[in-house]
């Protein structure tokens, strides 16, 4: 049961979460006690885990005061801070890319380079809204003070009437506009109404956050220094572990129970070292493995194709690096680095994990899940099982900005027929993306 905490505010404090677990609010309504903004008497906040589909458990917050009527509604993730930042630019085109539901941390800046607007980062709580709404909360902000700045300040309030005309001129829709999330925490999303297929108006990328910015979020190490300091030729090196497993303490990403990592460094023929960990949670069950490269980023990203025809091409051996994407291009299927991570497997393993992490989505199971939805993923998933049963002929392709990902030939001599690998050269925007561009190699 969760003990009754009064606070300065309606926003929930840390203390709460952590005598309230995902299992003791799921799927019950929690009410709490806690000091309105306005009046300063006591008001109900309520709390319900919920699940959004294609993303992640999420609280809702309410809170209610009887007294003065005040009222209020926050977000806040129900797992763990993402281990990078996340960066949305989204093309906003059409009435339904406004209604596109977005779910915002607090920790969320939004810019809109049409007009040169921005709202920074916790500026506002986190929430679950869409486009339209928050440009319509920006004009509510804007106009609110307006009556009284017309008096004092006449050429600041028409300036300011200006730029509340252009945000109205958005919502028409006379020419589209990219709106950009950026959120250091890695905790916001924003609706593909075409899931499961491509999101064509919407681009993702991660980032590698900066020492302050893990500083915003309250992540500090007393060793810092250290850590930061280039490990000195002849300390320590990969190769001292070589064949050795090694076991470290970690926290079950599912239900946060204490739990154990084994790692272990292995040699992929005709490739390269490459570090496999894997982790079991004895109380809820989860399995997890990942996949990191052994060697550090590669001169050249790669872009590796593979026609897969029937069993022979299953079974090809295949790793998956944690910056690589995928593709399969005819079932418009494209995922990114971060949903399946880095793994070792086979072709018939990755494309089976994709199926499992469909079959397992919040699409099925989220509460506000359609028909619609439901009914496209699961026309998708049965081309999945067509594939898997070699009833249907595709195209995989990883494309690795950090060259290290890899997918066994059939030849003894490079590439056989069906496997194509290309290197290239990575763009500005991959070297920022991978921590390139800011990296200093030489006098440090």
């Amino acid at each position: 049961m969760a003990t009754k905490e009064k606070q300065v505010g309606n926003n929930i404090s840390k203390p709460i979460f952590c005598e309230l677990s995902a299992n003791e609010l799921e799927p019950e309504i929690t009410e709490i006690e806690s000091l309105c903004t306005d009046c300063g008497k006591n008001g109900i906040t309520k709390l319900l885990l919920t699940k959004i589909p294609y993303y992640k458990d999420v609280v809702l917050m309410s809170f209610d005061c009887e007294h003065c009527g005040y009222q209020n509604n926050e977000i806040q993730n129900a797992g763990k801070i993402g281990e990078k930042g996340i960066k949305i630019m989204l093309q906003v085109s059409s009435p339904q890319d406004l209604n596109r539901q977005v779910v915002k941390s607090d920790y969320t800046s939004v810019f809109i380079p049409h007009i040169d607007f921005e709202i920074p980062a916790r500026s506002q709580k986190g929430e679950v809204t869409t486009v339209e709404s928050i440009i319509d909360r920006s004009i509510a902000a804007l106009e609110q003070d307006q009556p009284r700045r017309r008096e004092e300040f006449p050429d600041t309030a028409v300036a300011i009437d200006l730029f509340i005309s252009k945000l109205h001129m958005l919502k028409i829709l006379e020419e589209p506009f990219t709106i950009i999330f950026q959120d250091v925490s890695g905790n916001s999303h924003i609706e593909n109404p075409k899931a499961p297929l491509k999101d064509n108006g919407c681009t993702v990328t991660y980032f590698k956050r900066t020492k302050e910015q893990n500083h915003m979020l309250g992540f500090y190490s007393d060793n810092e220094d250290a850590l930061l300091k280039p490990i000195q030729e002849g300390e320590y090196s990969l190769e001292q572990f070589e064949g050795e497993v090694m076991t470290f303490p970690t926290n079950c990403p599912d239900c946060n129970s204490p739990c154990e990592t084994n790692m272990k460094l292995t040699n992929i023929p005709h490739f390269k070292e490459v570090v496999i960990m894997a982790t079991l949670c004895e109380y809820c069950g989860h399995r997890t493995n990942e996949v990191k490269s052994g060697s550090g980023i590669e001169d050249q990203g790669v872009r590796i194709e593979v026609t897969i025809t029937g069993k022979e091409d299953f079974g090809r051996d295949l790793l998956k690096s944690e910056t690589c994407d995928m593709e399969i291009p005819e079932l418009e299927l494209e995922v990114g680095p971060a949903t399946l991570g880095g793994r070792f497997t086979t072709v018939e393993g990755i494309i089976a994990a994709m199926k499992e992490q469909l079959s397992t989505s919040t699409a099925f199971t989220g509460d506000t899940s359609d028909s619609e939805t439901v009914k496209r993923m699961e026309l998708f998933i049965v081309q999945l099982e067509e594939v898997l049963n070699g009833q249907k002929k595709i195209t995989l392709i990883l494309n690795d900005p950090a060259g290290n990902s890899y997918v066994q030939s059939l030849s003894d001599d490079g590439p056989d027929g069906r496997l194509k690998i290309t290197k290239y050269d990575r763009s500005f925007e991959q070297n920022e993306e991978l921590g390139l561009n800011d990296m200093k190699v030489e006098n440090y």
